[in-house]
């Protein structure tokens, strides 16, 4: 059974549920376990969690009003997990957050928010009820041939698009080198990438954990547990 790293957050239970869904075991990442390299040890694939923000000196930014800097030590630990894991070719999974600092992670910049910086731009950020974070917010344009089309393509039913729920105000702005766009909105914000030259290296703008009990996007999570089972 392939063991996921999951980066803590606020919201865990989704996460883990989505994985345990798909056969795979779950270790929680904590900011307190050390050194990343230890805090992979005997991980076969990293999941990234959503929560705050990037900061934006980590890609050389001022920060703008809006920003609300994640918990002290987590940026730092995370950009170490995604260099290590990668240096290892673990397969990344990153979600919400997780797609931002991946991107920074590997050489690109963030909106730092989208309402002020993105012209015509849809309403990304939902206060939703608690009991409700499947809230469906808008579409995503999905491109063909990328590995989130292969993925989510029976899905899809011959279709380019989907519609996602979405609790975020930054996005990907410059793509980190190497990687491309899988997905964007209808108003042009990117909503998923991925690193076309790694065995499994994708991020996603929305969250599709709140979705386990219902399957919409299980073949995200199954398309990760296989590479993750491949990395053993």
């Amino acid at each position: 059974m392939p063991v996921i790293g999951i980066t803590s957050c606020r919201k865990l239970e989704d996460y883990r549920q989505s994985v345990l869904h798909v056969s795979g075991d779950v270790r929680i990442l904590e900011p307190s376990a050390g050194e990343a390299r230890q805090a992979l040890a005997g991980v076969d694939g990293l999941m990234l969690t959503g929560g705050d923000d990037v900061a934006p000196a980590r890609y050389g930014e001022p920060a703008h009003p809006t920003v609300v800097e994640a918990e002290p030590g987590r940026d730092e630990f995370e950009l170490a997990l995604i260099k290590d894991a990668r240096a290892r070719n673990l397969p990344i999974f990153a979600i919400c957050r997780g797609i931002q600092v991946l991107n920074v992670a590997c050489g690109g910049t963030l909106v730092q928010d989208i309402p002020t910086e993105v012209t015509g731009a849809l309403p990304h950020r939902f206060a939703v009820p608690p009991h409700e974070p499947y809230f469906l917010a808008h579409e995503v344009w999905i491109d063909k041939d990328t590995l989130l089309w292969k993925l989510m393509r029976e899905r899809l039913s011959d279709a380019d698009a989907c519609e996602v729920n979405s609790r975020h105000h930054q996005a990907v702005k410059r793509l980190a080198p190497g990687f491309r766009v899988a997905a964007t909105a209808p108003d042009g914000v990117i909503e998923a990438v991925e690193d076309p030259g790694a065995p499994f290296c994708l991020g996603v703008q929305w969250h599709p954990e709140n979705f386990f009990r219902t399957g919409e996007f299980r073949p995200l999570f199954e398309g990760f547990l296989e590479a993750a089972q491949r990395s053993r």
